[in-house]
């Protein structure tokens, strides 16, 4: 489920939006990159929808409906105490809530930054429930708590100087986090701004340590502009405020701002801002001058720094061919900088000092590391590193001599090292804790494939149990995004529904990141209609080769986010495709849900999936709602009602739909999380319910 909260941009690093690879699983992290929406409509009567093109022969046409079931709004207030307490979850069997508990524990701190002088390690770690900032001392010292309490807290830069931690704090899962500073030796919070409603976001430090750059839609619900916050008088002063989803990337000498203008999912403009005439002692977003750069009128994938030279900006962009391809950008001329590859450079950061520019290459879904000199753009020959299925850069010190590395198999959860440039030396700082658990317990990921009807090959990765009674139960998990990519390597949530007797299978279906720009493209707008039919195909070679001794296996259907309305289709459109289905965080009907997300994200979400008003007819062929006659088999439905992403009405208004028709059907609502659970006690209570779920309805142990 990709895209948690819009994580910031940060300077000259990739954040894990980006480059952590960590939680490919997570079912928090999936409706895609954020956007923004006009204001809610109420329930209203439309026409019945027609048959659906692309559909299985002979499937009957939706029934007409005199009215479209309807809501309005998103967060907590949208959801009255009494549809909490009728869905709030129940207890799980001691023995399933400790199975899952065993397996949650089995987690590893995120990357972390490091201090500029090498010497502490800040990194985010769940080990207390809930996700807070610790602080290492040393390669492998004890861990000291910098954060506590009950929200979120994630560490997003250090300053310069290695005086202060920038962090972000969100508070149940709404998605609007404030920003904020603390001592890196620790004590209380500083708080930059957090506001109610409001999402404020670190853009960079700069680098002389002086100014936090951030964004926030304090001015519009549906735009950004662009703040600076003065550490050492505690003064904010606004930068830039024009329409759109603006995001400050970079910034240069003389005040110079690298700004994008997201346009669209996928999509971005490139400009840069120049001071007006006051310079810049106090910038004047009346007086700057903006300056298209690239992607003006192109509705193209832009993602961009300022490189090591004069008037450089590097560029990743699959704009001159199939793949995305990183570039140096100069008066308007791209001139590549990575080799022509069959697949795409997924993501790449350069440092403060402009030593080298790291980027990773999407390797069929596992993750490469390659160095090039910033000023010369030469390859840097890297030290020999473990293998891993993935190796991420996470963050380099100001100076450029250390990079923090993630490095990852799929039989551990992720480690962090430190590669020490000067002398080649790889240190780990932390390892993944896996208690009462054998790391050759869990199942490796092989990538395989199944047919679609009109011939392609859709990928996927698939794990099995060791043991189970055969033919073993099949559940097919779809990702979030839908701009999101299952890769190879670690899933501690893959393996609770192994452990269970589950084959559990992974697809990247048409729409998905990671194969190209026609790929990632194939299902924008009504184009979905003609390759939604993999959710279907994807059951049908299950079924045909899977089995055992001619008996096909039991089949269902899971996901989150865009993955849960994935899961609603497969039960509704393509009712008997599965036995059973599970949608976590899913949209049911995709007009009421681009009406009532949150109004930053509408705009990116129309690009995606088509304009309410205009494209209505093929939303409304789109959405799991409109084929409720047609569901054949039990669901079970997750939500949280604090999201902002997917509003709790796109589970709740469905689930009265399939009681009011007496199909059976479950609700479980999470008064305290939004997109997905975050909580450790709410996620044993999704992931027991999941497999207890699955477990009475297809098998398994």
């Amino acid at each position: 489920m990709s895209d948690m909260s819009s994580p910031s941009t940060r300077r000259r690093r990739h954040d894990g939006a980006r480059f952590s690879l960590l939680g490919l699983l997570a079912l928090s992290a999936a409706c895609a990159p954020a956007s923004s929406a006009p204001a809610p409509a109420a329930p209203r009567p439309v026409a019945p929808a027609p048959p659906v093109p692309s559909v299985s022969a002979g499937a009957p046409r939706p029934a007409p409906a005199p009215e479209r079931p309807g809501y309005e709004g998103h967060g907590a207030a949208s959801v009255s105490p009494e549809i909490l307490a009728r869905y709030a979850p129940p207890p799980l069997p001691d023995d399933v809530s400790r199975r899952i508990q065993l397996l949650l524990d089995v987690r590893a701190p995120s990357g972390g930054v490091l201090g500029p002088d090498g010497k502490a390690l800040y990194f985010t770690w769940t080990i207390t429930g809930t996700r807070q900032v610790f602080r290492l001392d040393g390669p492998q010292r004890f861990p000291l708590q910098l954060t506590g309490g009950e929200d979120p807290t994630l560490v997003q830069d250090v300053t310069p100087g290695g005086a202060h931690l920038v962090l972000s704090r969100d508070r149940k899962g709404e998605e609007n986090p404030g920003l904020y500073l603390q001592d890196v030796k620790g004590g209380p919070l500083l708080a930059i701004q957090h506001k109610p409603g409001v999402q404020t976001q670190l853009q960079f430090v700069s680098d002389d340590g002086r100014h936090v750059y951030y964004r926030a839609n304090d001015v519009k619900k549906d735009a950004y502009a662009i703040y600076r916050y003065d550490i050492a008088s505690k003064q904010r002063e606004l930068v830039f405020d024009r329409e759109g989803i603006w995001r400050a990337v970079d910034a240069a000498a003389g005040g110079r701002l690298l700004l994008a203008r997201d346009v669209g999912s996928n999509m971005s403009e490139f400009y840069e801002w120049a001071p007006g005439a006051q310079g810049a002692a106090k910038a004047d977003p009346a007086a700057g001058a903006l300056t298209p750069l690239f992607g003006q009128g192109e509705r193209e994938d832009y993602r961009a720094m300022y490189g090591a030279a004069p008037g450089e900006v590097l560029v990743l962009t699959p704009r001159l061919g199939e793949y995305r391809r990183l570039y140096s950008w100069k008066a308007g001329k791209l001139t590549p900088l990575s080799p022509e590859l069959p697949f795409d450079v997924s993501a790449f950061s350069i440092d403060r000092a402009r030593k080298r520019i790291l980027y990773t290459v999407n390797e069929r879904g596992h993750t490469r590391l390659r160095a090039l000199d910033a000023r010369s753009h030469r390859e840097v020959k890297l030290p020999a590193l473990p293998a891993a299925d993935h190796v991420v850069p996470v963050a380099t010190t100001p100076n450029g001599r250390f990079t923090t590395l993630l490095l990852e198999t799929s039989r551990a959860p992720a480690a962090s090292y430190v590669l020490d440039w000067t002398t080649g030396k790889l240190t780990q700082w932390h390892t993944p804790s896996m208690p009462e658990v054998a790391p050759d317990a869990f199942a490796a990921a092989t990538l395989e494939s199944y047919p679609a009807r009109d011939g392609t090959q859709i990928p996927m990765f698939v794990r099995r149990p060791a043991q189970c009674e055969r033919p073993c139960p099949v559940i097919v998990h779809f990702h979030g995004g839908p701009e999101s990519q299952i890769r190879a390597g670690f899933s501690a949530r893959a393996q609770i529904f192994v452990d269970a007797g589950f084959v559990f299978v992974e697809p990247n279906v048409r729409g998905s990141d990671g194969y190209g720009k026609t790929w990632l493209h194939a299902d924008d707008g009504a184009k979905r209609l003609d390759i939604i039919t993999d959710i279907e195909d994807a059951a049908k070679f299950v079924r045909a080769s899977f089995g055992h001794e001619g008996r096909p296996p039991k089949v269902g259907i899971f996901g989150g986010s865009y993955g849960g309305y994935s899961a609603l289709l497969g039960m509704t459109m393509f009712a008997g495709a599965y036995d059973a289905g599970a949608a976590v965080v899913g949209m049911s009907d995709l007009v009421t849900f681009l009406q009532n997300t949150a109004p930053y994200r509408r705009i990116l979400r129309i690009s995606e999936y088509g304009d309410p008003d205009k494209d209505r007819e093929a939303l409304i062929k789109l959405s799991p709602i409109t084929y409720l006659d047609r569901v054949k088999a039990p669901l079970l439905i997750v939500q949280g009602v604090t999201d902002p992403r997917v509003p709790a009405g796109e589970s709740v208004q469905i689930q009265r739909a399939l009681e009011a028709k007496k199909i059976p059907s479950e609700l479980i609502l999470f008064a305290d999380e939004g997109h997905g659970a975050q909580k450790r006690d709410n996620q044993v209570l999704q992931y027991g319910h999941l497999v207890r779920f699955f477990r009475t309805h297809l098998g398994g142990r």
